[in-house]
């Protein structure tokens, strides 16, 4: 069987693919309110917060822009230290707030000192973070970030992309006092992609009220008066949400914590296989990510010529991202990916070096 180590979209398993043919119904019938209703529970359980998850028919970019949209009204800023968090900012700026970058080098942290440093500056409405950089393999100290803001700027709004994370990475969004942390279908959580989901504060919400042109299709205030009635304002996506339920059921079988350590071991061997054949990763240890690995390619691996030997054998990895594609390659160990998965392919790369 084909499995596939690119961070998203990820492999499906089959019966939450099969999920999807399940047929339509009325999105405004008690039906499918009290199958919404389950789902957003479930969410709950995930994100580890006893608030409101949305559940809305749109992309993780489009989750951004939503956060971006409904919790500044001018002043952001944006930590920026990979092509996703990079996006956040240009999200914020074509948008037309005023943000602002606290910029680290690609392949680095963003630091708590180096925030506090900023917040000491200026106030923000608002601190855009990147838990997991999908470019760079670098995971962010979260949980230290957000204990920053509380302290130094407590009415500062902290949104939280964990697309690449959430489901395979521990993240207390209630703990932690994040406002808005969304994520993505196609990575950890093992599902097609389409949809987003976002945990929102009630703190949140009462910002957005203060809050003019949220737009129509992303305003949180909207959001929130149908989901109090188990809906979306838009069609939702509907068989999206089926494999949805179905997965989810699976994630809270195998156990959240048992996830996040299985996550890890496989970041653990991939990470250390690379040491040992001279690629290190391009995080620092202690900032690596558990979830995608990007390796530094010093032994001048042809990545394409890799991935055309891997596709003989049902795999394939990620080149890495814009400035470092070639510079480094990318292993992802998330989803429904097991360590059986990941020694299978590391084999297979021996073999690839072998003849290199």
């Amino acid at each position: 069987m084909s499995h596939m180590f690119v961070p998203g979209p990820v492999d499906v398993d089959p019966d939450v693919l099969e999920a999807q043919t399940k047929p339509m119904i009325p999105h405004r019938s008690k039906e499918f309110e009290a199958f919404f209703r389950g789902t957003e529970a479930k969410l709950k359980q995930v994100f580890l917060t006893e608030n409101r998850v949305f559940q809305p028919p749109n992309t993780g970019s489009g989750m951004q822009e939503a956060g971006i949209r409904n919790l500044a009204q001018k002043d952001v800023l944006s930590c920026v230290n990979g092509a996703f968090s990079e996006r956040w900012y240009d999200v914020a700026v074509s948008n037309g707030k005023q943000a602002d970058r606290l910029d680290a080098t690609w392949g680095e942290p963003i630091l708590p000192e180096m925030l506090a440093d900023a917040l000491k500056q200026k106030h923000y409405e608002a601190v855009t973070i990147v838990h997991n950089e999908t470019s760079t393999g670098v995971m962010n100290p979260l949980k230290d970030l957000a204990a920053v803001v509380h302290e130094l700027s407590p009415d500062t709004l902290i949104l939280v992309d964990a697309v690449s994370s959430l489901g395979g990475a521990k993240i207390e969004t209630d703990a932690w006092g994040l406002d808005f942390t969304l994520t993505s279908s196609q990575k950890c959580l093992a599902l097609p992609p389409g949809i987003s989901f976002a945990a929102v504060t009630d703190r949140a919400i009462q910002k957005a009220e203060t809050v003019q042109n949220r737009g129509w299709y992303f305003d949180l205030l909207l959001w929130e008066k149908h989901r109090i009635k188990n809906s979306t304002s838009m069609t939702p996506a509907m068989s999206l949400l089926w494999a949805l339920d179905v997965e989810l059921d699976k994630i809270l079988a195998e156990g959240l914590e048992a996830r996040f350590a299985r996550h890890s071991a496989m970041a653990e061997r991939v990470q250390t296989w690379a040491l040992e054949n001279g690629m290190e990763p391009l995080a620092p240890e202690g900032y690596r990510s558990q979830t995608v690995s990007t390796i530094r390619n010093t032994r001048e691996v042809d990545i394409a010529a890799f991935n055309a030997f891997l596709l003989t054998k049902g795999m394939r990895i990620a080149n890495g991202y814009g400035s470092l594609k070639n510079k480094t390659f990318r292993i992802a160990h998330m989803g429904e990916t097991r360590m059986h998965h990941v020694d299978e392919l590391l084999e297979a790369f021996e073999t690839f070096l072998e003849k290199m």
